[in-house]
């Protein structure tokens, strides 16, 4: 893979309806509705919200036949009303609703850990070998026969893998993996194949945006030996709602677009559908601004022997050090910065970073240089110092300059139309020259829109977060867009990279027509509760079909169990069940404090 030159990667063409996927056809939106599938009126009104703000595809839950049928309801009328946009039915424990649909919309999602395994009990369990070919046998079965009908019908699928709804057969050869997501993939690809079935779209999702990005570029290993090129759909599950969900998706979103993978994508956002859909346009419109960009060349090195390029320890900075955050200006709010680039004016409260010019040895000030001071930085001694340069700027004569300087953080920008390519090709001559500075990662933007600067910010940073390329960040941005908002910014980027919590972490599902109770009015009622717990991961699942799973990485969940019903987790171990609805946020205080995790409010 060329990691500094974008360019999409070749997928084969999947047919849908009047909109195919893949090959040269453009990344397509979609977004899914969170009206009951019986509904019918609610459901068509909600899909046109959806298909005005630009979705390619709409996608509605089927839990059983009964929705599934509906579905030829809901398609009739939208295209009476003049709306052609293809119809997905999203199947969860249920063939024969996946049956169905597959007679009426123009896409079935089905999910391999729940498509004929049982649902899975978090229990240990062991197979045979003749025990394991033996569920396998019965889901190919199962699987061919619902293949048939897609078929007859010209009905493409999505077999889209879930990192909390993996079968108890495949945890009990694979354990909860990327390579347990792939192979859990990989068994109904191989099916698709030998039935000569090519209209299959793939997703492979998770809630963390490291095992996410890991598992896609394992999953395109693994069809790239055995020969396979189908189209993937990008998203990560349970991002949240606001500024935390849109950050969240881009960074796992973004890192895999930046590096020409996915061929739609769904940001998944714990709000309206339709908000949606504006946040995953200006993603794909931002990553494929860059095709046919000025080529790039660097070392040929991957993107682990970049990141194993030894450094310096530096003021806590670099050697293995969680990444540092720079801002602008003096601290003003509750969040602080790491250092503060105040240009001429030193601080006595805070690690200040000052000109050069002006810097006189001040306690808690650091001398910063730019490319054309590099000379002087043997003159001054400072417990660390600072060079900012663009990748321009980064000359053969000052990379040898600085190749075995100590105690100097290097602050790199680029203005390259693709800056995570040419940021990849700056650290790789970093690496090659055997320069040991740390390096903070600068992106400059001109924004007045705050989801603007959230999607470009977090589509840009995520890369080098989330691939340990580089030591901290420091976002600047000309527009409305400053401040406090800016640092925020920042340490949302590094917890959503999964590389620094400095707030509670929600890990909160996009509602749908399962939800149990109203997601938006709880996840709010949630956070008012719980928002000062620094690092503490709730999960707050509208329904049990990923809930125990994608929860996995949390550390308390709250799960709807009925029509305004509640289920409180620990981990994965439920610990109460059914409560009601006006009860559960009480609960849940109580069982935080009972495991010693609760802290009282400033």
């Amino acid at each position: 893979m060329d990691y500094y030159n974008y360019h999409r990667r070749k997928s084969s063409t999947v047919h849908i309806g009047e909109t195919p996927l893949g090959s040269e056809y453009p990344i397509r939106i979609q977004s899914m509705t969170n009206t009951s599938t019986l509904d019918t009126q609610g459901s068509v009104e909600q899909c046109i919200r959806i298909i005005e703000a630009g979705a390619d595809y709409v996608r509605l839950t089927a839990q059983g036949v009964r929705e599934a049928e509906n579905l030829g309801e809901i398609k009739h009328e939208l295209v009476a009303r003049g709306f052609r946009t293809p119809l997905i039915a999203d199947i969860h424990f249920n063939p024969k609703a996946a049956d169905a649909a597959a007679c009426t919309v123009e896409k079935v999602r089905i999910n391999p850990g729940n498509f004929v395994d049982s649902a899975r009990t978090f229990k240990q369990l062991s197979y045979t070998d003749d025990e394991y070919a033996g569920e396998l046998k019965r889901l190919r079965e199962r699987f061919v026969a619902f293949l048939n009908i897609c078929k007859e019908h010209h009905t493409a699928i999505r077999l889209g893998v879930n990192h909390g709804s993996l079968s108890d057969r495949i945890m009990s050869r694979y354990g909860d993996t990327p390579e347990g997501m792939v192979e859990s993939c990989m068994e109904f690809l191989r099916i698709c194949r030998e039935e000569n079935f090519h209209d299959v779209v793939i997703s492979i999702k998770a809630s963390n945006t490291v095992v996410m990005v890991q598992t896609v570029r394992l999953l395109i290993k693994t069809m790239d030996a055995e020969g396979m090129n189908y189209p993937l759909h990008l998203g990560v599950t349970e991002a949240g709602d606001g500024e935390d969900g849109r950050i969240k998706s881009a960074v796992g979103i973004g890192t895999l677009l930046a590096d020409g993978i996915g061929d739609t994508i769904r940001v998944s956002l714990s709000e309206a559908p339709e908000a949606e859909v504006p946040v995953a346009r200006k993603l794909v419109d931002y990553i494929t601004s860059r095709t046919d960009h000025t080529p790039i060349t660097a070392p040929h090195l991957s993107l682990e022997q970049i990141a194993s390029r030894a450094k310096e320890h530096c003021e806590g900075i670099g050697a293995g050090q969680q990444p540092i955050v720079i801002a602008e200006g003096m601290p003003a709010g509750n969040t602080k910065a790491d250092f503060y680039y105040t240009g001429n004016q030193p601080a006595d409260r805070t690690r200040a970073i000052v000109d050069y010019a002006h810097y006189c040895g001040q306690a808690n000030s650091y001398p910063l240089f730019r490319a054309n001071e590099w000379n002087a930085l043997k003159e001054v001694d400072a417990p660390v110092r600072f060079l900012q340069i663009d990748t321009t700027e980064l000359s053969e004569q000052l990379l040898a300059g600085i190749a075995h300087e100590k105690g100097l953080v290097l602050i790199l920008s680029s203005q390259h139309p693709n800056p995570v390519g040419d940021i990849r090709a700056a650290l790789a001559r970093l690496t090659t020259a055997g320069c040991t500075c740390p390096v903070i990662l600068r992106a400059d933007y001109h924004e007045n829109d705050p989801e603007d600067l959230q999607v470009k910010a977090g589509a840009d940073f995520g890369p080098f977060l989330l691939d340990n390329l580089v030591d901290g960040i420091f976002l600047h941005n000309d527009g409305k867009v400053s401040g406090e908002s800016l640092i925020d910014y920042m340490f949302t980027i590094l917890q959503a990279a999964r590389k620094r919590f400095s707030k509670t972490e929600y890990i909160s599902c996009p509602s749908c027509g399962r939800t149990m109770f109203d997601l938006q009015t709880t996840i709010a009622r949630v956070k008012a509760a719980t928002s000062h717990l620094t690092g503490l991961k709730i999960g707050i699942m509208g329904c049990i079909v990923n809930g125990p799973g994608e929860m996995a990485d949390a550390d308390y969940g709250y799960v709807g169990a009925g029509r305004n019903r509640v289920s409180l987790y620990k981990g994965k171990e439920c610990i109460e069940k059914n409560i009601p609805e006006e009860q559960a946020i009480e609960k849940l205080i109580t069982l935080i404090k009972d495991n010693g995790d609760w802290t009282d409010p400033a």
